[in-house]
């Protein structure tokens, strides 16, 4: 097999239209394929066994990638191509994306591919179906990129941006989208190069600021093919994390924080754990009060009760129920605020004790979501063997029995 490529593509002659539907294009002999075709074929109209026929080699190829059978779906792929010829016109413009999932899959893994091989074929399926263009140069620009390719890859993605075929649809938007994003992850890839040359160099040094300049600029041309996409309701968990390692790196934390929280908290988003995950990291590395990150993680285990950041979550939660007594609490409160020696006429006042009251139940609300995290966690499978938990929740069962609060271990 000098070209696989070739195989799964060119047309066949009316000399080799026998030989074909016996040997695959693998020259192996399937016997029983040319009787369940020899069947097909004694059955009834043309029209009709052609659709059989291609119904049934699609069948085989199927079955061959479930056993990971790679050369027997390659055989079987020369000849589901006449589905190129079907006269149902649905079929014939369903089958090029066909072709091209399944011959992609097979040439990822056949061994006898090439990455020669699959970019011959790739080229020829992006002008076998203009509609399927854009998706095909994505899936072959990440091809690339997965054999360390990721100039050919750029190049790929670049030729991609600017086709255009009809008037853009909202599908067409999207691809286009991604792949900008795509294209921005391959110059984000470079950035975070540079960056850790940059992490080498002495701050006070002229080759830092000059380096430092040069990297603010390709951050912000980044940023630019990211953002479009990141504003697209979606799963976009790599691009959001290199746009915002590239704010940060500006300086806009602000910029930052704004992407963080539409990403976590949009209804247009879909629910993702990864996107809490990130705003909590960064709130964290912003030095944020415990209440706010609290809030966070709270959503995260209503999500992931298992999530290994629970244990911080329950660290977070002990300390903030951790706090004296009301007496002392509300010592604390008059010491923070100081008060006019006679409050305005017709001003209401200051209740210290109601507000001590309200700080008391927040508290226990707290420990009491402490003792349900741990819980939450040995409850899961594959955390009955951390020994961390099971140390917090024998040292907080101890606490909340001589708190009296046995209802809260109970429930």
């Amino acid at each position: 097999m000098s070209d696989f490529s070739e195989e799964l593509i060119r047309s066949k002659t009316e000399d080799d239209q026998e030989e074909s539907s016996v040997f695959s294009g693998t020259g192996m002999y399937f016997p029983w394929l040319q009787k369940h075709i020899d069947t097909v074929a004694t059955e009834g109209k043309k029209e009709k066994d052609f659709a059989q026929t291609t119904s049934a080699c699609l069948g085989f190829i199927q079955e061959a990638l479930l056993k990971h059978q790679w050369q027997e779906a390659a055989g079987y792929m020369h000849s589901y191509l006449q589905v190129l010829e079907d006269s149902d016109s649905h079929k014939r413009q369903a089958a090029p994306e066909i072709i091209w999932q399944l011959g992609s899959e097979i040439l990822f893994y056949h061994p006898k591919s090439n990455t020669e091989t699959f970019n011959t074929f790739a080229d020829r399926m992006k002008n076998m179906g203009v509609m399927n263009y854009l998706k095909v140069s994505l899936q072959h620009a990440l091809y690339l990129m997965h054999h360390g390719m990721l100039e050919d890859a750029s190049r790929n993605l670049s030729r991609a941006e600017t086709w255009r075929y009809g008037e853009k649809s909202s599908s067409q938007e999207v691809l286009i989208n991604l792949i900008q994003a795509y294209k921005g992850l391959l110059q984000y890839y470079t950035w975070f190069k540079k960056k850790m040359e940059l992490s080498n160099l002495d701050e006070d040094d002229y080759a830092y600021n000059t380096a430092s300049q040069t990297m603010l600029n390709h951050s912000w041309k980044t940023s630019v093919n990211l953002c479009a996409l990141i504003q697209t309701p979606g799963v976009w968990d790599p691009f959001v994390k290199s746009y915002v390692e590239m704010l940060e790196f500006c300086g806009d934390q602000d910029g930052a924080r704004e992407v963080l929280t539409n990403y976590a908290y949009d209804e247009k988003f879909p629910s993702n754990p990864n996107a809490h995950v990130y705003l909590y990291n960064f709130l964290k590395r912003e030095k944020a009060p415990r209440e706010k990150l609290i809030s966070v993680l709270k959503i995260l285990y209503q999500i992931v009760p298992s999530h290994k950041l629970m244990l911080e979550f329950h660290r977070l939660l002990r300390k903030s129920g951790s706090m004296p007594s009301i007496g002392l609490d509300l010592m604390t409160l008059s010491k923070s605020r100081s008060l006019p020696a006679e409050p305005a006429r017709g001003a209401p006042e200051h209740n210290f004790f109601t507000e001590g009251i309200l700080l008391k139940s927040k508290q226990e609300d707290h420990r009491k979501l402490g003792l349900e995290v741990l819980f939450g966690v040995l409850d899961f499978a594959g955390c009955t063997k951390n020994i961390t938990a099971w140390k917090y929740l024998a040292k907080y069962l101890r606490q909340t029995l001589m708190g009296n609060h046995l209802a809260w271990v109970q429930e």
